[in-house]
């Protein structure tokens, strides 16, 4: 099984980029809560051991991780909200959390490696994608792993608020528990409406005769 390496990031050292960000999403599945992003500039000679892909790693692993590369790496997470997501779509949402993780960077990064196979629209700057990047990139594995950890907590948070519907465990995606809380408690204001299951329930609920 391949893991991911530095050769990307070396590569575009060697064409005279100084700070290579790799970029990650998060949250494009979910029926709950924001599209996350993150955006990570590691520091070649203080690479944290154990970087993957978010979803090869345990959830205390990821933890450790996330805590370690605040520590030695240049980091920032963005979102675009819910109400983002229904006036867009998910995909254009996605790409404007990505763009606003990468301006939030400490360093001006001048070359970025994206995770999927588009670059955002509103990306003035050099960039490449790399599909399955969080698995070949170690860059990008760090931003999955920042934007996965900050998302689920963001959620764990909202679930406080809101504890009908799993969102602690499930991170706002449908699971049977989620879909169980819509029943019977419907929809919040952290539900993507543009979202066809949530979408169905508000024009049911408008249809249904007294």
């Amino acid at each position: 099984m391949t893991k991911p390496d530095f050769s990307f990031e070396s590569a575009a050292h060697q064409r005279g980029f100084l700070y290579v960000a790799g970029v990650d999403e998060v949250g494009r599945g979910p029926l709950a809560g924001p599209v996350v992003a993150a955006a990570v500039i590691l520091d070649p000679a203080n690479i944290p051991a154990g970087l993957n892909d978010s979803k090869k790693l345990t959830a205390k692993r990821r933890d450790a991780l996330y805590d370690e590369l605040l520590a030695v790496a240049d980091v920032s997470i963005a979102q675009a909200t819910v109400a983002e997501i229904d006036t867009h779509n998910i995909l254009r949402a996605s790409h404007i959390a990505m763009v606003r993780a990468i301006a939030g960077l400490s360093h001006k990064a001048d070359h970025a490696l994206i995770d999927g196979n588009m670059i955002p629209r509103d990306l003035a700057m050099s960039s490449e994608t790399i599909i399955k990047g969080d698995a070949r990139s170690l860059s990008i594995a760090a931003a999955s792993i920042m934007a996965k950890v900050w998302r689920d907590r963001h959620m764990v948070a909202l679930a406080q608020q809101h504890p009908h519907y799993g969102w602690e465990k499930n991170a706002g995606y449908p699971t049977a528990q989620h879909k169980l809380g819509l029943e019977r408690f419907g929809v919040t204001e952290h539900h993507r409406r543009s979202f066809k299951p949530i979408h169905n329930i508000l024009y049911q609920d408008k249809n249904v005769t007294p």
